[in-house]
């Protein structure tokens, strides 16, 4: 049906519930699902012959774009496989790619796909910073790959030059400045003509191994998550059954979400080759540095869907706010907007809708989802205009949502269906543990309805269950949220914050201030913290335990860190979370220091 609002084809919610007798619920999706290809190069092949010329994959080449287009980069994809199968690499020899996202990037991972050879693509931190090599080593170690790819061999150079590659050949896009021998990229584009790709291609099918994600590692080392044909296509069908409006017209993106994350390289990739559409490597980020690339960028290629984690779109609307060309470029052609990784600021929301409606007279379908690493990604969406920022959506076509609800209506999500994976590597053990005894994977996750009375409102997000811990009372404290809720009163003043009381009798908080509010070194003997940032965060949890209704939601002490997260330490992930318990075991000194009533550093609420 075309919405009124936004002018696009959309299918509402409509999900189906069914109460069990261990008062669980299992919520599916009356929506039919599309039909599922075997594997991502189907839709390659099927767009190279259909609309060769254009442009599938380009990034910045100096002040213009090397763009190529799906014919070309079909035939390139096919030479590299054959390159691949030549070297003897399969499914049990993996290709390490240890740089960020680039058009070599993404034809080395389809060629790879093409060729049955799983890629393991890392985020560029473990190999550009050496305090996180360790972490570089971890992925080697477990996944033992026969090739390695960087995109420039000077730059990665330290991390190429570690003894833990020796025996894997090397294959940089620019070998200049390379501290050991590496081959060329352009070496890969030449094919093979000894090999018969077609036999080697035709074994590549929907249960074949196409990638190995590493989880971020916030509650314990990263685990590599086993990524099939059959979940990326699934998942994609899963998206595009309630998204119609998406096969109506080539999509468009500009996009920087890293692709060592599901979310920016299988669903935003795959979703852009499924469609036909045309991915643009934003080599810009929401970061001070870099922002000034993505505004240039998204000036020059206006695109008809965005995806961003809130502090990006937060970002684009201050610019916006003063920058009238970035906002007519931005909305001029604009279908979706979608954000996740955490809820949009209503007031945020507010401005892309009044902003949307200035440029195009209509509004874009604002949506969000929820999903992991494991699921490919998504298992829930919002697929129909809801006016408001914080809502993860219903169940997608094919997926199986088993809730499990405590006394408040407060559940437990785990999910079943086709996007979810077979197992971690090599980990039997973990992969037992993260399923129930009816194949349901157990997310770990929270989440609530927005109406219990309405299921087709959706459902919001409500913490981690698997962060929940108890008091010395037996009373359960909901981390996550509390986390979440502390986050947003001290916005502002804090950088993250981390909850404590693990059989203890109160709760406290770790703080970790904004970097502008110590003075120093940085380290916890030489940093001074800036006393007025102490009171306002006094004041302000003083105030949130006043409104706490019970001891399990009543932060009763705090601890300002001088010393910010460290990354040689494994205090931050990959995806620039805290892994909360290495965090805890690391500072266990401070954790004493928070619980003795005595400590003069203490923030006593």
């Amino acid at each position: 049906m075309k919405d009124q609002t936004t002018g696009l084809t959309l299918v509402g919610h409509s999900v189906r519930l069914e109460k069990r007798d261990d008062t669980s619920l299992i919520l599916t999706s009356d929506v039919p699902l599309d039909s599922v290809v075997a594997h991502t190069g189907v839709w390659l092949e099927k767009w190279a012959a259909e609309t060769p010329d254009t442009v599938f994959l380009a990034e910045r080449d100096g002040a213009g774009w090397r763009e190529l287009g799906y014919g070309e980069v079909f035939a390139r994809v096919k030479a590299i496989a054959a390159s691949l199968a030549a070297r003897g690499l399969g499914q049990d020899t993996p290709i390490l790619i240890m740089s960020g996202n680039s058009v070599d990037h993404a034809l080395l991972s389809f060629g790879a796909q093409w060729a049955g050879v799983p890629t393991v693509p890392l985020a560029e931190q473990y190999s550009l910073i050496e305090e996180a090599h360790f972490r570089l080593q971890y992925a080697i170690k477990k996944t033992k790959p026969k090739l390695a790819f960087v995109d420039d061999a000077a730059r990665y150079g330290k991390a190429i030059a570690l003894a833990d590659l020796d025996g894997i050949e090397i294959v940089a896009s620019n070998t200049e400045g390379a501290p050991r021998p590496v081959t060329a990229f352009a070496d890969l584009l030449k094919g093979d003509a000894s090999v018969d790709l077609d036999a080697v291609h035709a074994k590549v099918g929907p249960d074949t191994l196409a990638k190995i994600l590493f989880t971020s590692g916030s509650s314990s080392d990263p685990k590599g998550v086993m990524t099939t044909q059959r979940m990326m296509c699934a998942n994609q069908a899963q998206m595009a059954s309630v998204l119609p409006f998406m096969k109506e017209r080539p999509q468009r993106i500009v996009d920087w979400l890293p692709w060592n994350h599901v979310f920016g390289g299988s669903h935003n990739v795959n979703m852009m080759l499924m469609h036909g559409g045309s991915f643009y490597i934003d080599n810009g980020k929401p970061t001070k540095a870099l922002f000034q690339h993505t505004i240039d960028n998204v000036t020059e290629k206006s695109c008809t869907a965005a995806f961003n984690v809130p502090v990006g779109f937060a970002m684009l609307v201050h610019e916006m706010e003063h920058n009238q060309a970035l906002k007519e470029a931005y909305f001029k052609d604009l279908d979706m907007l979608f954000y996740a990784g955490a809820s949009l600021p209503q007031d945020v929301w507010t401005r892309l809708e009044e902003m949307a409606i200035e440029v195009r007279g209509k509004l874009p379908l604002m949506i969000s989802s929820w999903g992991l690493t494991e699921t490919a990604p998504a298992n829930v969406m919002v697929h129909e205009p809801i006016g408001r920022s914080g809502v993860i959506g219903v169940a997608l076509p094919g997926v199986e949502v088993k809730l499990i609800p405590d006394a408040d209506m407060r559940c437990e999500i785990r999910v079943k269906g086709p996007n979810v994976m077979p197992g971690y590597l090599n980990d039997p053990d973990k992969t037992a543990e993260a399923f129930d005894d009816e194949g349901f994977f157990i997310t770990g996750d929270a989440v609530k309805f927005l109406d219990p009375v309405d299921m087709n409102r959706g459902l919001v997000f409500d913490g981690r269950v698997s962060e929940d811990f108890k008091l010395l009372t037996g009373t359960w404290v909901q981390a996550g949220k509390l986390r979440l809720d502390a986050l947003e009163a001290l916005r502002g003043l804090v950088m993250d914050v981390v909850v404590c009381g693990h059989d203890r009798g109160e709760i406290g908080l770790m703080v970790f201030p904004r970097p502008d509010h110590v003075h120093g070194d940085n380290s916890s003997e030489g940093a001074v913290i800036d006393e007025h940032l102490q009171a306002e965060i006094h004041h302000v949890l003083r105030k949130m335990a006043r409104a706490a209704s019970g001891s399990a939601k009543r932060i009763a002490r705090a601890i300002i860190l001088a010393e910010p997260p460290s990354v040689k330490d494994g205090e931050i992930t990959d995806k620039g979370s805290l892994n909360t318990r290495k965090i805890i075991t690391r500072r266990a000194a401070l954790l004493e220091r928070m619980y003795d009533n005595e400590d003069p550093a203490l923030i006593r609420v």
